[in-house]
């Protein structure tokens, strides 16, 4: 096992505060991202190796003993000595048998210190955010996950997700250093659609209708994410009323129901009025006293 100077890696002093340690976590982090460097064996690499530093620096008590333990190895090491023969059960009153065997990392071995030896560590679950088109939310869907060097996988996304959702991949996380695997989460965020507006499962559009059919009441094609349904417009409609059509929202995520759609209508005046039916407007306006 070689020594890693968890402090060299993260670029901190060794009497950094807490808050160094975030901020030169977090920058390494953004750094090496493997989202920011798709196919890069060596950033995905420094990426693990910021992560395992930070989890021991930025718990106080894994710190303290890794200041200890740490120093000693270091010593000991350069010192001439061999890295498997060191007596790692001064730290742990000999719960470190299987160590080499099992190939733990610094940050796992300190982990079963706290744990009375017994190494819980547990596989890490990652997060990759997915964007999707309203539609592509409405009908579902599917995205490709590429892996450096492995296969890729095909993920279904299924309908109704909205922003904020995630969608499970099972074994497709991180690695622990017993061969279990996590999962990885696809944190889905849905692009603004120019018509509709969401809200929950609900959706809102505005629907265009002439005077006379808003004034006599009528119907109205209307385009959905479903297809092309008519609408029946009360007569006295006026502009910004709301037309409530149920089950024609977004569908509910694991559910065979749907949420509604909102019309908002908005009134239209034809501008190509004739000479006689402009003469017609006038005397019904005459009649209602509104001329």
């Amino acid at each position: 096992m070689e020594y890693k100077d968890y402090y060299k890696i993260l670029g901190v002093d060794r009497n950094a505060d807490q808050e160094t340690i975030k901020k030169a976590f977090r920058k390494l982090a953004r750094q090496y991202h493997p989202d920011a460097n798709p196919g890069n064996k060596q950033a995905e690499e420094k990426f693990k190796e910021i992560n395992e530093a930070y989890e021991v620096l930025s718990d106080p008590e894994k710190r303290k003993l890794y200041d200890q333990m740490g120093n000693s190895f270091y010593q000991y090491q350069r010192a001439g000595g061999d890295p498997r023969q060191y007596d790692w059960s001064r730290w742990s009153g000999g719960a470190t048998r299987g160590f080499w065997d099992d190939e733990l990392t610094l940050a796992e071995f300190i982990e079963s210190i706290f744990r009375g030896g017994q190494t819980v560590t547990q596989p890490r679950d990652f997060e990759q955010a997915v964007e999707l088109t309203l539609e592509e939310a409405y009908h579902g869907t599917t995205r490709i996950i590429q892996r450096p060097g492995q296969p890729n996988v095909e993920v279904k996304i299924p309908r109704g997700v909205r922003t904020g959702s995630k969608v499970r991949v099972r074994g497709l996380g991180g690695r622990n250093a017993r061969g279990q695997v996590g999962d990885l989460y696809l944190v889905v965020e849905i692009k603004p659609h120019p018509i509709y507006e969401r809200r929950e499962d609900d959706l809102y559009r505005d629907i265009q209708v002439d005077a006379f059919t808003a004034m006599l009441g009528g119907e109205v094609p209307v385009d959905t994410l479903g297809g092309r349904i008519m609408v029946k417009v009360p007569p006295g409609t006026s502009s910004g009323k709301l037309i409530r059509v149920r089950g024609r929202g977004m569908p509910k995520l694991d559910s065979d129901s749907y949420g509604d759609l909102y019309l908002r209508v908005m009134v239209t005046v034809p501008t190509d009025l004739t000479s006689e039916e402009k003469q017609q407007l006038e005397q019904m306006a005459r009649r209602r006293g509104l001329r």
